[in-house]
Order: structure tokens, then C-alpha cells, then sequence
């Protein structure tokens, strides 16, 4: 077990103060594998591209989480996420030396996406800029692919401001 992984496993007390928030998190990443991203929204279908749009749609919901001052099942939220990528990351061959270094990059990522996405739904800076950024790495995506991701993810912003504490933690994201 991984150092981060034991930080986060402290007994079942803690493992069980997750369990409901699996389902939620299960939507979350049902939500960013749907077909759409990476057909019409030409999201890299990758690994790159799989976590980007993980840390989207997961980004949207901590944001969310943050409108409902749900900090402490935010924490376990997240990490969910940073246990769920430290099993990923290991699926993918990296040992004990590096996935720590690799969570700490991914959670990175989060934080600055978390900022970016902010920002861009509150129009304190263009949406799409960010996604350019995050999703597509900066290679420029045709402008429809954009407009694509950029209408899902306003879309997305907006079912989840609609939700009630209940019904996010539920995991039920909407169509």
C-alpha cells in the first residue's frame, strides 16, 4: 500500500465515511466517459484525455459541493479520486516511487482546474480558454468540438446548481 493510500486508509471509520459518496463518484466518472465528449466534443479518447474529462465533471461537483458548504463529504470526495488514481496508476506499471509524485501532479491538476472552471463559469475569464488548456492541452480543437465540450460542461454547471445536497450526494447528475 502506497504511503498515500495508507493516509487516506486510516481504519474502517474511515473507509466508511466514503461509502456514500461512492455512488456519487461512480456518476462522476460515468458522466465523463459518455460517448459525446469524445465523439462530437473530440476529446482525446486516452488516458490523458479519460482523466481530463474525469476531473472535469468532478471539478463541476466539488464546485457545486463548495456552493453547499459540504466541505467535509468534498474531502472524502476527493479522496475517492486520489484513491481510485493511485489504483489506476498502478494498473498502468508505475511502482511505489513514482505514484506518489503522480498523485501529487494529478492533485495539481485539480486544484488548478477547480480555479480555471471557476473562473470560466462565473465569466471572470472565458470557459473556453480553460478547456483549451485542460481538456485539450492547448492543441487547438475545431471550434465546434469546443463549443461541444463547452456547452456540456455549461450544462452540466447548471443541472448540478439545480440539485439539492440530497440528491448530489445521491450521485444523480441528471441525463
Amino acid at each position: 500500500m502506497s504511503l498515500l493510500a495508507s493516509l487516506f486508509n486510516r481504519g474502517d471509520a474511515k473507509n466508511t465515511g466514503r461509502a456514500p459518496l461512492r455512488p456519487l463518484y461512480a456518476a462522476i466518472v460515468a458522466r465523463a466517459r459518455e460517448p459525446h465528449w469524445y465523439e462530437a466534443g473530440a476529446v482525446p479518447d486516452t488516458i490523458d484525455g479519460r482523466f481530463d474529462m474525469v476531473v472535469a465533471v468532478l471539478s463541476l461537483v466539488l464546485l457545486r459541493m463548495e456552493a453547499l458548504d459540504l466541505q467535509g463529504e468534498s474531502a472524502r470526495l476527493t479522496e475517492i479520486f486520489v484513491e481510485d488514481m493511485d489504483g489506476q496508476i498502478r494498473q498502468i506499471g508505475f511502482g511505489d516511487l513514482v505514484v506518489g509524485k503522480q498523485i501529487g501532479k494529478m492533485m495539481s491538476a485539480l486544484g488548478g482546474r477547480l480555479s480555471a472552471y471557476r473562473d470560466g463559469l462565473s465569466g471572470e475569464a472565458r470557459l473556453g480558454d480553460a478547456i483549451g488548456r485542460n481538456i485539450f492541452r492547448g492543441e487547438a480543437p475545431e471550434p465546434a468540438a469546443l463549443a461541444h465540450v463547452e456547452a456540456g460542461l455549461r450544462t452540466l454547471a447548471a443541472t448540478l446548481e439545480a440539485l439539492s445536497a440530497d440528491a448530489l450526494l445521491a450521485g444523480r447528475l441528471g441525463a
